[in-house]
């Protein structure tokens, strides 16, 4: 039992560790960054022999449209002139919980707070398209019935090359889709390529127990087919050199806490991904493909622009391994199926609280099993409670005569004394699963439980209710357990943990300790029951 308690304490302090490490990133502001510099002179991927890239494309200005548009649907109100979106506001989340909270703002024109996604020609001497509108709308709205909205700009040269640029915005998406058709109407080839870049001013975000934000990944994120997901901090984009990676059938985007921008090029037309760093702009970019257009040639090119909350079941619907941008890290194998179940049980309760208690339900029946073989194993360890005591007292301060004794007594009566451990080691990596899942889902950002007490299941339980029930349970569930064979100093140590836990959870999402409350309780219920019923059953077989 001495090593089992061993185990249950390192087990613990693995956990504190581990969330402590994440908390204690720090804060990411752009003056701070170190600058990154992004190759201008990179070969850019072809789609034939005849395709070159353009030299200059990555330092040319952007060309804009001297005539905005508004775009909407009935989630996204965007602003574009042509080369790109300038403004977007997601108008089903709110900033604040506060009545007349003004909606999440993405892209924004600000300096202060400059966002966009650029999507630019240029040819082989780097001089950008520059695009109007076609017709005379300036707003394009949603109408009832609609499945979509379209909005359409041209751009041409002096040389006979036009391109015709359409935003399509479907009902309920937060996908844009931008499809652009060439043609070259001149009398001689025209060379260029398109650069697809989000670039903007990186958030300052404090880190800390209170804030969930910090948790979260605020950079750049890529995918590749060959590579798969990868991610780069702001602070970090010089730290492992350039990026320069070709990709076919990938995907680039900046990701922050809750929300994504991503650019999604052709799956069948490479790019080349680059990061950059222009003084206080960061920008991930997707280069490609070059293209070298004859006379009377046509080409079409077709992107998405994803802009919006990480809905897990739309990014993957979106784009091959997109739905990776919700960062679970090592625990995306377990993160995912528990998101999906918890969607699924917030289906039948409309509340994400109860959902939680429920997933805690469901777990606690599935590992049912392997918590009747701890329970048993701890009657074990209590009936023989006495005579370890007495071995205790016959070696006195001998802590080897007295550890190889207990052993002989574990190998004589048959007892497993880590015979506890394994339900521990399951609930760990799905206590912190679900702490991720808290983290990045979306659907339960300023989601309510219990009206008045928890209206956030993502921040902190502003009564620290949860967290000192916690600590009790876990006190009265240390009651009792057996502590055989303990030394005093692990006994107190074991006895400090209900403290040490109740401030630790202080600062937790109220939804993991939700959580950790009622497996605590569901598990206190159960270790009355198999004790009692083991205890009057005599020794198990």
């Amino acid at each position: 039992m001495n090593q089992t308690r061993t185990f249950l304490l390192a087990a613990w302090l693995m956990v504190a560790f581990l969330l402590w490490r994440e908390w204690a990133q720090p804060p990411q502001a752009a003056a701070t960054v170190p600058a990154v510099t992004a190759s201008s002179t990179a070969a850019v991927p072809t789609l034939s022999a005849t395709h070159e890239p353009s030299a200059q494309a990555s330092v040319a200005p952007v060309a804009t449209s001297a005539a905005p548009v508004q775009m909407r649907n009935d989630v996204l109100a965007l602003t574009l002139d042509g080369g790109a979106v300038t403004r977007a506001e997601l108008l089903t989340y709110r900033q604040h919980r506060d009545p007349g909270s003004p909606p999440v703002v993405l892209f924004n024109p600000d300096p202060a707070t400059f966002y966009a996604a650029e999507a630019v020609w240029r040819d082989a001497q780097g001089r950008a398209l520059a695009w109007r509108p076609q017709g005379q709308a300036r707003t394009y709205a949603l109408a009832p019935g609609q499945t979509e909205v379209q909005a359409v700009f041209v751009a041409s040269d002096d040389r006979g090359v036009t391109v015709q640029r359409t935003f399509t915005l479907a009902r309920g998406s937060y996908a844009l889709r931008i499809r652009d058709e060439m043609i070259n109407a001149g009398t001689t080839p025209w060379q260029g390529d398109i650069e697809r870049r989000l670039e903007r001013v990186p958030p300052v975000v404090a880190s800390g127990f209170t804030n969930p934000e910090s948790f979260s990944l605020n950079g750049a994120a890529w995918y590749s087919p060959q590579d798969k997901y990868k991610k780069r901090k702001y602070p970090d984009f010089s730290k492992d050199g350039p990026l320069n990676l070709t990709v076919t059938g990938g995907w680039v985007a900046l990701s922050q806490h809750y929300f994504l921008t991503a650019w999604v090029p052709q799956a069948d037309q490479p790019a080349l991904f680059v990061l950059g760093q222009r003084g206080p702009l960061y920008s991930i970019s997707a280069r490609g493909p070059a293209v070298t257009l004859a006379p009377g040639q046509r080409f079409t090119s077709t992107a998405t622009l994803w802009v919006g909350p990480k809905l897990a079941d739309q990014l993957d619907a979106t784009a091959p391994g997109l739905g990776l941008a919700m960062d679970y890290g090592i625990f995306t194998a377990l993160s995912k199926p528990i998101h999906w179940l918890l969607t699924q049980l917030h289906k039948l309760t409309g509340n994400w609280g109860w959902a939680i208690v429920l997933l805690v339900l469901l777990i606690k029946l599935l590992l049912y099993p392997l918590s009747a073989k701890q329970y048993q194993s701890m009657a074990r360890m209590r009936k023989f409670q006495p005579r370890i005591e007495q071995l205790k007292q016959r070696y006195g301060e001998d802590k080897q005569k007295f550890q190889m004794a207990m052993l002989d007594l574990y190998k004589k009566e048959k007892i497993n004394p880590a015979g506890g451990c394994l339900p521990v080691l399951i609930q760990m990596p799905v206590f912190l699963a679900l702490y991720y899942v808290l983290i990045e889902a979306v659907e339960l950002r300023q989601a309510p439980w219990i009206a008045g007490w928890i209206n956030d299941l993502t921040a902190r339980d502003p009564y620290f209710i949860l967290p000192l029930l916690n600590g009790l349970i876990m006190w009265l569930t240390q009651k009792m357990t057996p502590m055989v064979g303990m030394d005093p100093m692990q006994k107190k140590m074991m006895q400090l943990m209900p403290l040490v836990m109740a401030v630790m959870f202080a600062f937790f999402p109220a939804g993991l300790v939700l959580y950790w409350v009622t497996n605590g309780a569901l598990g206190m219920l159960q270790q009355w029951w198999n004790t009692k019923r083991f205890a009057e059953a005599g020794e198990p077989a």
